[in-house]
């Protein structure tokens, strides 16, 4: 059964209270209906047990790296509750194959994470979208059902409770978030998404996987590897 506890069952770690404090909120309840219905119908993306995935995988006192993704991918048996991550045996998509492109030309060397990118996820990565779930083919379907709301309360966490955190927003969407983020705690990284229609606009060439481990060598901070 899809209910409050069924979410914050999925997450034994630090990221419990505040998860648990925001799904109390009468907002939530819209989520979980509109939840409920596409699963109903078999459109939900993705899977219910995967949507707190991102928070599962990465814990607040690890962390080291926010990627900010848009919503989960719309395809069927795409989505794996990680921002630009899919399941190893899921065909690579466009907008991965375009993050790993910009990690080899600019670090010269193959990326080490699969395509499901738990190698960054359990090394402090943070892939977080900011809608967490999506009806199947119809992209940004969920955008306006609360999770803004709940992905806003995170952000602000991270900002107000860590330091010297890299922030990674991709796209216009992720980019609306920087106001929440305390810059002269954290480095934050803007450009395009790295979707096939933006990624000349600025990702390409956009060396944000130096940069962050720039920062991290002046802050004597483990590397992440790519």
């Amino acid at each position: 059964m899809i209910d409050k506890k069924f979410f914050i069952n999925n997450v034994q770690n630090d990221w419990r209270y505040l998860l648990e404090k925001e799904i109390k909120k009468n907002y939530f309840n819209s989520i979980i209906s509109t939840i409920k219905s596409c699963q109903k119908k078999q459109l939900l993306n993705p899977d219910p047990k995967k949507i707190f995935r991102a928070f599962k995988e990465t814990n607040l006192t690890n962390l080291k790296l926010v990627i900010l993704g848009q919503d989960p991918y719309h395809g069927e048996n795409q989505a794996n509750g990680l921002a630009f991550g899919v399941d190893n045996k899921t065909k690579t998509p466009p907008s991965l194959i375009n993050i790993f492109k910009e990690i080899y030309e600019s670090t010269h060397h193959e990326p080490n994470a699969n395509k499901d990118l738990l190698h960054w996820a359990h090394q402090g990565v943070l892939l977080l979208n900011t809608s967490l779930s999506v009806e199947l083919f119809k992209p940004n379907s969920h955008a306006e059902i609360g999770w803004s709301i709940l992905t806003n309360a995170v952000i602000k966490e991270i900002s107000t409770v860590k330091k010297n955190i890299v922030f990674f927003l991709w796209g216009k969407n992720a980019q609306k978030k920087e106001l929440l983020i305390d810059s002269s705690k954290h480095l934050v990284l803007k450009t395009s998404h790295p979707s096939p229609l933006s990624v000349y606009r600025g990702f390409r060439g956009c060396n944000h996987f130096l940069e962050a481990n720039s920062f991290f060598k002046k802050n004597n901070l483990t590397e992440i590897d790519w």
